[in-house]
């Protein structure tokens, strides 16, 4: 009879190699054979397939990458899917369609791959619409500062460019939206994506971030262009700083920030590249305390020629949204947003997500009241929201408004 560790080292490796396909069949023929000559027992036959199978699922095989040189691999999706039901009424007129729809809102693939200490390589991209996403080298020489080239957020208003799978809100608030969601005639399209080089970094409590990049918003693959042209060939500038910290049950940050943006100004969205610059700032706010959470950020842009030719814009909003966590999971949330084009214009469809149109006015505010139920924390997690908001004209005592307000629900996958 073979001692014990040599029958158990025996069993143990004749399984492992008869997990491979090329091994299995001779494998299977001789575990019988020792389990038939009573050199192994049922038992320990059992014992070690469990074992196998623990060390199996404990180990999975690597993915490998293309490039020689990749030392990790990591391959993870976001799945956003939503369900938007409001109605609207304009004030002396008839109302538009309601809202009433599913709809994916997220299908975002992500890479990561790890070349060394010091460089990875960084891809997103949306199935479930036309941005292109995040496609960057990442150069992190220390803890405390990376470098990113590529294609990518700026750095600037806090709100869009945090993390979508974290935000307690469903959406983004109307004056985030309209300050970056891409230029109709109307929002400024001013922040998001663009192609340069980034640097995020901190020393101490100072936060900083700053960029240079191509002046347009990349909304779709056909804009990332290998030359450009009268209106995109000038460079936009971006930075941002802050203080951060953290005390006893609690963490805070306050910043502020600046983008300028040349040529992107003008009326509507036909005139840039016309020597009409564009300018966007911001101060932004985050505090938490135990349960409680508070997030706040205004902003400002200065558009020449933004509200008329003869006419420059200063479109100015604000919005503070505090949260509670009721259980563990468990958040409520709420929202106030206000958003004054300052003469550009605005209509309720460009601040408020799946809204139906309600002609364009000058001003536009949103409530918001909502909460979050925490399954597996932001990996996997249901949220539902009502909102009300109104855009109206607040010049000459114009009396014209629309109103729009109804559900929001979302339920999100993060692997």
């Amino acid at each position: 009879m073979l001692p014990l560790i040599y029958r158990w080292g025996l069993l143990v490796g004749s399984m492992v190699m008869a997990a491979s396909p090329g091994w299995a069949q001779d494998n299977a023929a001789l575990i019988n054979v020792l389990v038939r000559k009573g050199l192994l027992t049922n038992q320990e036959l059992e014992d070690a397939r469990l074992e196998v199978m623990r060390s199996r699922d404990a180990a999975p095989p690597p993915a490998l990458a293309g490039g020689k040189s990749t030392q990790r691999l990591s391959v993870g999706m976001l799945v956003v899917s939503q369900f938007a039901g409001f109605d609207a009424d304009i004030e002396n007129a008839a109302g538009p369609a309601a809202t009433n729809h599913f709809f994916m809102r997220r299908v975002v693939l992500r890479l990561r791959a790890d070349l060394n200490a010091e460089w990875s390589a960084l891809f997103a991209y949306n199935l479930a619409g036309p941005n292109f996403g995040t496609a960057v080298a990442e150069w992190k020489p220390n803890a405390d500062i990376a470098f990113d080239f590529g294609l990518r957020k700026v750095n600037l208003v806090y709100e869009s460019r945090a993390p979508s799978e974290d935000m307690p809100a469903i959406e983004q608030s109307p004056a985030a939206r309209y300050f970056v969601e891409p230029n109709n005639g109307r929002r400024l399209g001013a922040a998001s994506y663009r192609i340069g080089a980034f640097v995020d970094g901190r020393r101490g409590p100072v936060v900083y971030g700053a960029a240079i990049t191509n002046p347009e918003r990349i909304d779709d693959v056909g804009l990332v262009a290998g030359s450009g042209n009268g209106t995109n060939n000038r460079p936009a500038f971006w930075g941002n700083v802050g203080v951060a910290g953290k005390f006893d049950q609690g963490s805070y940050l306050i910043g502020v920030g600046g983008g300028f943006l040349p040529d992107q100004g003008g009326p509507g969205a036909t005139h840039r590249g016309e020597g009409h610059d564009l300018s966007l700032y911001t101060a932004y706010f985050k505090f938490a305390a135990g349960r409680f959470g508070l997030m706040a950020e205004y902003l400002m842009a200065d558009v020449e020629a933004g509200a008329a030719l003869d006419r420059d814009a200063m479109p100015r909003g604000f919005y503070f949204r505090p949260s509670f966590m009721i259980t563990e999971k468990l958040e409520a949330v709420a929202r106030y947003s206000f958003l004054d084009s300052d003469g550009r214009g605005v209509d309720l469809a460009d601040g408020v997500r799946s809204a139906p149109g309600g002609g364009t006015m000058d001003q536009l505010s949103e409530l918001y009241f909502g909460g979050n139920w925490y399954l597996n924390r932001n990996d996997l997690k249901f949220s539902l929201g009502a909102l009300y908001a109104k855009s109206r004209n607040a010049l000459n005592g114009d009396p014209a408004a629309a109103r729009v307000y109804g559900l929001r629900s979302q339920m999100q996958v993060n692997f």
